[in-house]
């Protein structure tokens, strides 16, 4: 797989960047972390190269100048929203995130409930962490925000808010995803450590859109494909325009609130700590360490098509309104690329008619393809059966292929399937008996003691971390959660596999 960008360089010129804007402030600079603090996959996605831990190895080079903040929106909790990569709702992220941090040698300072409005759901989270000896704090819904700034900028706004306790001068502002109260917090704290006597500053720190990359450009694009749902759309930055004449790019939210941002600052802050332009607000060195531009271009396409894929899904589960979809679409269409320029669609639909061209099926059987595009750009396919789902039977052909065993060799005895299947059919009492990935993988192991082509297989499975699968339905769970954890990048259709409500 070609890599078009270079993590360390980038991780060194964002380490200085940060370090060189926290000496503009002679107390205390409050930094805003936008995306994802860990596993950025996005970034990994759209930039071959780039380490999905560089943002926390970022961290670990500067822990002892940084306290970590993660700020959580109270609606998000009660809502149970979650994460897409994971399949994690953003109040089990934020537990698992602190335990990420310490596993790299960093604590979290705090968490910060914003928005909070006493919900039953929230104060049970907040429980949960107190009792385990992490420090939570409030901040309540400020009548009249973001334009009431006699309000917001005063003991009623931002001084009822609890102020959060920190030691060291750069305190890292970060948060599950989008609209989790982080600018607000930050600004809170400003505001608090002004009444102090602490000259403290703003300042984020977002991975995308690239500034310095023009409008159209395919990594920019497929940031907007990313927050199709959010409705965030690229632009020229305006304020930076007039200031500097220099076109440089950032997006509709930031745009949009800077004026009022600036306002609040204004009240708070000495004239000569404003910025002029969002795009100043930033510390962003990514566009800088980009080392092959039509890698990460072809990258970024297919990311706009998973997202478009991921979009349809959605919509199909009653998870999101079409709009997001449709907003992805038109992006493809300015790009000229459709889905079939992702390489596994044609394939993994070709299998499902193969399917169901097999002798013997009854007209009631739903037909199922699946197919994963090896790292020398092999495509293999997998068909369902009454015996393994299509990912499982793609999965076996997958890691066959890479351990160079014959196509007709099974992994798995007929007798291993069975037991597997009447557990299902006799104890768990389930419809399907066919095996999803996870119990196929199970199996595989359980195998690997008597079989040694299993085992030889078995050690094929950490070379599919990083590819491509495309499914002709919407997968099991059981085959959801094995994909992720395997690393793939799955994408399906928005169909079903049958007329059953519940998903087994």
């Amino acid at each position: 797989m070609k890599t078009g960008f270079d993590s360390e360089k980038y991780l060194s010129e964002q380490s200085q960047a940060i370090l060189e804007r926290a000496g503009k402030f002679d107390d205390k600079l409050y930094l805003e972390f936008g995306g994802k603090l860990l596993c950025d996959f996005h970034a990994a996605r759209v930039l071959p190269g780039f380490d999905p831990d560089t943002k926390i190895k970022l961290l670990q080079r500067m822990k002892d100048k940084i306290d970590i903040v993660i700020c959580i929106y109270a609606g998000d909790i009660e809502q149970k929203k979650m994460r897409a990569d994971f399949g994690l709702a953003y109040d089990t992220d934020t537990m698992r995130t602190i335990d990420d941090l310490r596993d790299w040698g960093l604590d979290v300072k705090a968490v910060v409930v914003t928005r909070y409005q006493e919900q039953p759901a929230v104060k049970g989270f907040i429980n949960k962490l107190s009792r385990r000896g992490i420090r939570v704090y409030t901040h309540h819904p400020i009548e009249g925000y973001p334009t009431d700034l006699d309000t917001i900028v005063s003991p009623q706004g931002y001084g009822a808010n609890d102020y959060i306790e920190t030691d060291r001068p750069i305190v890292v502002v970060t948060g599950p995803g989008a609209n989790s109260g982080k600018m607000a917090t930050c600004l809170s704290q400003v505001y608090h450590e002004f009444q102090r006597g602490v000259k403290a500053g703003y300042a984020k720190f977002e991975t995308f859109p690239v500034w310095n990359l023009p409008l159209k450009h395919p990594v920019n694009i497929a940031y907007e494909a990313a927050t199709a749902d959010l409705g965030d759309i690229n632009m020229v930055d305006s304020f930076h325009l007039e200031a500097y004449n220099e076109t440089v790019i950032n997006y509709n939210r930031d745009l949009e609130i800077f004026p009022v941002v600036k306002r609040i600052c204004a009240r708070i802050m000495p004239p000569e700590q404003l910025y002029k332009s969002p795009t100043d607000m930033g510390v962003n060195r990514v566009g800088f360490a980009i080392t092959d531009d039509k890698v990460c271009c072809q990258a970024s396409t297919q990311e706009i098509i998973r997202r478009y894929f991921q979009y349809m899904c959605a919509h199909a589960l009653g998870n999101a309104d079409k709009i997001a979809a449709d907003r992805v679409k038109l992006l493809m269409d300015d790009l000229g690329i459709t889905e079939f320029d992702r390489k596994v669609v044609a394939p993994a639909r070709a299998a499902a008619e193969e399917a169901e061209q097999q002798p013997g099926k009854g007209s009631g059987n739903v037909f199922c393809g699946a197919a994963l595009e090896l790292p020398d750009g092999t495509i293999v396919t997998g068909k369902n059966s009454p015996l393994l789902h299509a990912a499982s039977s793609c999965i076996l052909n997958a890691i066959k292929v890479l351990a160079k065993l014959p196509d007709d060799l099974y992994l798995l005895s007929p007798q291993v399937i069975d037991s597997v299947s009447q557990l299902k059919k006799k104890i768990y009492k389930n419809k399907g008996l066919s095996l999803d990935l996870g119990e196929t993988l199970t199996a595989l192991s359980v195998s690997v003691p008597n079989n040694p082509a299993a085992q030889l297989a078995m050690k094929k499975l950490s070379r599919l971390a990083g590819c491509e699968m495309h499914i002709s339905h919407l997968p099991t769970p059981g085959d959801e959660l094995a994909l992720r954890r395997l690393g793939i990048r799955i994408t399906s259709e928005p169909c079903f596999t049958s007329r059953n409500l519940f998903m087994e």
